[in-house]
C-alpha cells in the first residue's frame, strides 16, 4: 500500500454520524446515505477513486469515495454517478459532504498535492449505455474545503466534515450525470445529495394550492390560483406566489363558506353537523339548513326527537312511581 493510500484509508477509522433532516419543500433525487445496496458508480481510471462501504451504528451502509494520490504529479481521476432522473426539476441542488487533507501536513508533496476538486454534470435523455467522455461534461464549480485536517487531527481522532451546496440549471433533459475530478488532492467524499425545491401543497384562506416548482430565475415568482375547499366559494380570487426557495409568498384573495356552512379548522361544515344525529338526518346534504325544505325537515326532526325524549322520560318516571302490575292484589 502506498503512502497516499494509507493517508486516505485512515478516514475509515472514524465514525461518521448522519443526522437525518426533513425538508418539506425539497424533493430528493439522490441521497447516497439512503442507498442500501451498491451505488455502482464508475471510476476512470480504475485505480483512481476507491469505493469504500462501511456500516454505521444502525447497521446501515455508508458509501464513501476516496482518493489520495498526492505523491504523483499530473493526476486526472474521475468519478461518475449513475444517471439521475430529474422529475419535475428545472434547477437542482447538489450537496456534497467531504473531508480534505491539508497538504502542509504531508511531507515531501509540496509540488504535487492539491486542496480542491472539480464538480461537473452532463445532461442526457439516455439512462443507460452512455460512454464517459469528459469533454461532454460542463463544469459546475471548483470545490474547496472550509476546513482541512492535519496529522494532529488524526492523532486526536477529529474528523472535519465540510458541506458545500451548488446550484445546477436550467435542466431540460430527462436526467443527468454528476462527475467529480481529482487533480491530486487527498479527499473522502462522504455523501452526495441531489434535490430540487418546490412550494408544497398548502391550504390558505379556505383555498388549496398544489405542489408548485419555482422558476429557474430566482427573481421571478410563480403565480398560483387556489381552488376553494368543499362548500366554499370565491370572495376574491385566491392566489399565492411560489418563490425560488420553495416558500409561498404574497397571499391574495380568499374563499368564504357557502350559505348554511360555517368555517372550522380550515373547512366548511354544515349546521346539520352540529345538530343532527345519524338516526335523524339522512346522509345527504339536502338537510344542511340551506333551503326552506331542509329547514322544515330539521324542525320536524327536532320536534320528533323532543317528543320521543319526553315520552321516554315519562315512561321512566311512571315505572319508578308505581309497583309492577303483577304485584297488585285485590286482597291487599
Amino acid at each position: 500500500m502506498t503512502l497516499g493510500e494509507r493517508l486516505c484509508l485512515v478516514f475509515l477509522f472514524f465514525r461518521i454520524l448522519f443526522t437525518p433532516t426533513s425538508h418539506g419543500n425539497q424533493v430528493v433525487l439522490l441521497d447516497t446515505t439512503s442507498v442500501l445496496g451498491e451505488l455502482g458508480w464508475n471510476t476512470y481510471p480504475m485505480n483512481g477513486w476507491d469505493a469504500i462501504t462501511e456500516m454505521d451504528e444502525h447497521n446501515r451502509p455508508i458509501h464513501t469515495f476516496q482518493v489520495c494520490h498526492v505523491m504523483e504529479p499530473n493526476q486526472n481521476n474521475w468519478l461518475r454517478s449513475n444517471w439521475i432522473f430529474r422529475q419535475a426539476a428545472q434547477k437542482v441542488y447538489v450537496e456534497l459532504r467531504f473531508t480534505l487533507r491539508d497538504c502542509n501536513s504531508i511531507p515531501w508533496v509540496s509540488g504535487t498535492c492539491k486542496e480542491t476538486f472539480n464538480l461537473f454534470y452532463y445532461e442526457t435523455d439516455e439512462s443507460h449505455g452512455v460512454k464517459f467522455k469528459p469533454a461532454q461534461y460542463t463544469k459546475i464549480d471548483t470545490i474547496a474545503a472550509d476546513e482541512s485536517f492535519t496529522q494532529m487531527d488524526l492523532g486526536d481522532r477529529i474528523l472535519k466534515l465540510n458541506t458545500e451546496v451548488r446550484e445546477v440549471g436550467p435542466i431540460s433533459r430527462k436526467g443527468f450525470y454528476l462527475a467529480f475530478q481529482d487533480i491530486g488532492a487527498c479527499i473522502a467524499l462522504v455523501s452526495v445529495r441531489v434535490y430540487y425545491k418546490k412550494c408544497p401543497f398548502t391550504l390558505r384562506n379556505l383555498a388549496s394550492f398544489p405542489d408548485t416548482v419555482p422558476r429557474v430565475d430566482s427573481s421571478s415568482l410563480v403565480e398560483v390560483r387556489g381552488a376553494c375547499v368543499e362548500h366554499a366559494e370565491e370572495r376574491d380570487t385566491p392566489k399565492l406566489y411560489c418563490g425560488a426557495d420553495g416558500d409561498w409568498l404574497v397571499p391574495l384573495g380568499k374563499c368564504v363558506c357557502s350559505l348554511g356552512y360555517e368555517e372550522m379548522d380550515g373547512a366548511c361544515l354544515g349546521e346539520s353537523h352540529y345538530f343532527c344525529s345519524d338516526w335523524i338526518c339522512p346522509p345527504f346534504s339536502l338537510y344542511s339548513l340551506s333551503t326552506p325544505l331542509s329547514l322544515s325537515f330539521y324542525s320536524l326532526s327536532l320536534s320528533l326527537s323532543l317528543s320521543l325524549s319526553l315520552s321516554l322520560s315519562l315512561s321512566s318516571s311512571l315505572s319508578l312511581s308505581f309497583p309492577p302490575f303483577h304485584s297488585l292484589s285485590p286482597f291487599q
